[in-house]
């Protein structure tokens, strides 16, 4: 098959499942080609990008910011491209039914890598807020190919209550919707999907890639707590700050490493100084996958301490409890979204109530006192990590679920189509 995956951001260390799709996708056989919005400011760039040349299949569709240049490359496109695919050049600049987005060049801009890539089985956009790039791109026939998009958190929960009804397009002309959890499936059909267009489909993660050891700590000796996540508010760093704040003020041996970078770096970082915990607590800003294996190894406890955000963001179920569960580490997160679907509260780690740094702590003094505990939950997150998000066993689903589509896509093209798993 033919794939072509839309993201809006590619390379980018903070989307990994994205990564673990391609690679899935591109091992069993398939062309995969990726369209971004822009490229991705990161220096530090997985090995997977340049094992399977993935930066040489990335194509953006980034419009120029100087407006006489955009003109120009514009007219240039037009004249290009208009002989052999003229409806859709046409269609693309039609300002009565696009208005701004058709006379600033941006729908051309959008297809023209599509049409020098193209034609594709598959389109997977890899979140809600993608989606209607496909849509349009159907709309004027850049593509004639079924519609998948992958649904994480964000996308359906504030940015639908921010626009509400937006996806009410996609939802009639998408032909299958990914959300990665039941929590996230539950909240599409709530905002108008049909039911029989969606299966739940988990991120996965490469279990090969996460060393299961079990942690050896002596009572007494420094206990290492690891965060791994964007430095933003749904992510609800500051509360484990908090959290490890007081038990350091109660005498606890604490290391608590944090590896991000966002928006709330500065506000973290005052927040440690101000708290006179430099010393304990450490803002290591990004690190490559190959740094965050070696890390978790050195760690004892992984916090992940999710929250939704004043403007209703959640979180879909992070990655990064998955992988320290493959690697033998107890986790401390949130009831929140789709986590309570991966953590088994007191078997794998524990979950507390969001924004509650109180029990935060008191859960992460139980493991610092029970560590023959932590080994335990350390197995037991292992082997939930092994038995439903290993990502080979999740890219053969997806691999399966395309192929479906695609017999029921050459059965009749001209009708509406409606995808039963």
């Amino acid at each position: 098959m033919k794939i072509a995956l839309i993201v809006d951001e590619f390379p980018s260390l903070s989307q990994t499942f994205v990564l673990n799709q391609i690679i899935g996708l591109e091992v069993f056989g398939h062309d995969v080609h990726v369209f971004a919005e822009k490229a991705g400011g990161d220096i530090k760039i997985h090995d997977g990008y340049k094992k399977y040349g993935l930066l040489e299949r990335t194509y953006y569709y980034c419009m120029p910011k100087n407006k006489i240049f955009r003109l120009l490359k514009g007219i240039f496109f037009i004249i290009k491209y208009a002989p052999n695919n003229y409806k859709v050049v046409f269609r693309s600049l039609n300002i009565f039914r696009y208005g701004k987005q058709a006379w600033s060049f941006k729908i051309l801009f959008l297809s023209i890598p599509f049409l020098e890539r193209g034609p594709f089985d598959i389109i997977h956009c890899q979140f809600g807020t993608l989606g209607q790039k496909a849509v349009l791109l159907k709309h004027i026939g850049a593509i004639n190919c079924t519609i998948v998009t992958s649904i994480r958190g964000f996308d359906i929960t504030v940015f639908l209550k921010e626009n509400p009804g937006i996806y009410q397009e996609l939802f009639r002309e998408g032909d299958l919707f990914l959300p990665v959890c039941q929590f996230l499936k539950e909240r599409l059909i709530r905002a108008g999907c049909d039911e029989k267009k969606i299966v739940v489909h988990h991120s996965g993660i490469d279990c090969s890639r996460f060393e299961y050891s079990q942690r050896q700590r002596i009572p007494g000796e420094y206990i290492n707590v690891l965060t791994i996540a964007r430095l933003v508010e749904k992510k609800g760093v500051s509360f484990a700050i908090e959290a490890v704040s007081d038990l350091i003020s109660r005498g606890e041996k604490i290391v608590y490493k944090i590896i991000g970078d966002g928006i709330l770096y500065e506000n973290l970082k005052q927040m440690i100084e101000r708290m006179g915990i430099e010393q304990q607590v450490k803002l290591l800003g990004w690190k490559t996958q190959e740094e965050i294996k070696i890390l978790l190894q050195e760690s004892h406890v992984l916090i992940a301490p999710s929250v939704t955000s004043e403007g209703g963001d959640q979180e879909g179920i992070p990655n990064v409890l998955k992988e320290a569960m493959a690697s033998g580490l107890p986790v401390i997160s949130t009831f929140n979204s789709g986590i309570s679907e991966l953590v088994t509260d007191g078997v794998s780690g524990f979950l507390v109530p969001e924004r509650d740094a109180a029990s935060l702590a008191d859960s992460l003094a139980y493991l610092i006192n029970h560590p023959n505990i932590c080994n335990e939950m350390g197995k037991a997150g292992r082997m939930q990590v092994e038995q439903k998000f290993d990502m080979y066993p999740l890219n053969k689903k997806l691999e399966e679920l395309y192929l479906e589509m695609l017999r029921n896509f050459k059965v009749d093209r001209n009708r509406d189509r409606r995808y039963v798993p």
